[in-house]
Formats: structure tokens, C-alpha cells, sequence
């Protein structure tokens, strides 16, 4: 009877989560007889309370690739220290050849950002954030290094904890 209850909780769990495809691809492999040709989708799922997570999936059709990719994403969700509507400090995060930059910014600057990092900073909750893309504008290269980049966060409280002192301090 407790496992109908567990069943339930995890359906209203989804519930809260907000998925966006970030890209699609056609990609081909070429074989004896032709081409066998496949999806590729990259999502990223978040409940804009500071969790996010982005999973790339591949099928013969776009719904089940995107299927696979919402899965991984929500196997990966990292949580993000929001304070102020933003991040606590600045930070880069890096993948391969890409490179973001992202910046705390004032109340009421709004997400100044482009492609996948716009689309994982709005899933995440942030709603004042500069950030800069440098090197590779690869939508996956950049998803992957904002991810990086916000799982290196660290919040005052956690760094207070660390150094075992006060905030004053």
C-alpha cells in the first residue's frame, strides 16, 4: 500500500519541473546500405527555485530523443545558491572550448544572456544575471560550461561552514 504513496509523490514532484528543448539535431551515420539517420535533443529541466539539470538524448524520433533527454536532466539536477534574485559572486565556467562568464547584477537588470545560457539561468531562477560567452557558441559547449560554472557556486552560509567563521569575518 506505502508504494502507491511513493508512486503519487513522484508524479507531483514532476509537476513542478518546467522542461525547455534547447536544441535538435538530425545527425547521420553512414553505413553499407545508406544513411541511418537520428535524432539528437539537448534539455534542460529546472522549477526556477534554484534547481536545474541538462541531459542530451538521441533516438530514431524527436519525441523520444527529447523523452531520454528530460530523464538524464533530471537524473543531473544540480541546486543553485540564489541570493537576491541572482548568484552570490562571480564565476566562469568552462567545458571543452566553451567559456561563460557570469556576473551578479543589481535588481531589476533582468537576464542579460543568449541561447542555451538564457534558457538554463531562467529554468534555474535567476532573474538578474550578466553573463559573456567566450570561445566555442556551441549551444551544448555553452550549456555544459553555464552548468559548470553554477554547480562551483558556493553560497555565504557554505563558505562559512568551511572557514568556521562569521559572516562579519
Amino acid at each position: 500500500m506505502d508504494h502507491y504513496k511513493n508512486r503519487d509523490r513522484g508524479r507531483e514532484e514532476d509537476k513542478e519541473f518546467i522542461d525547455q528543448v534547447i536544441l535538435i539535431r538530425r545527425v547521420t551515420k553512414v553505413v553499407k546500405g545508406g544513411k541511418n539517420m537520428r535524432f539528437s535533443a539537448l534539455v534542460a529541466v529546472g522549477n526556477k527555485k534554484g534547481m536545474i539539470g541538462i541531459g542530451k538524448g538521441k533516438a530514431r524520433e524527436v519525441p523520444e530523443a527529447i523523452r531520454k533527454a528530460i530523464e538524464q536532466a533530471k537524473r543531473r539536477m544540480i541546486t543553485v545558491p540564489i541570493m537576491h534574485e541572482t548568484i552570490p559572486h562571480y564565476i566562469e565556467g568552462k567545458h571543452d572550448a566553451g567559456h561563460v562568464v557570469l556576473r551578479p547584477a543589481n535588481k531589476g537588470t533582468g537576464v542579460i544572456a543568449g541561447g542555451a545560457v538564457r534558457i538554463i539561468l531562467e529554468l534555474a531562477g535567476v532573474q538578474n544575471i550578466l553573463t559573456k560567452n567566450i570561445g566555442s557558441r556551441n549551444a551544448i559547449t555553452s550549456a555544459r560550461a553555464a552548468i559548470e560554472g553554477l554547480r562551483r557556486l558556493k553560497s555565504p552560509a557554505s563558505v562559512e561552514r568551511m572557514r568556521d567563521k562569521g559572516l562579519k569575518e
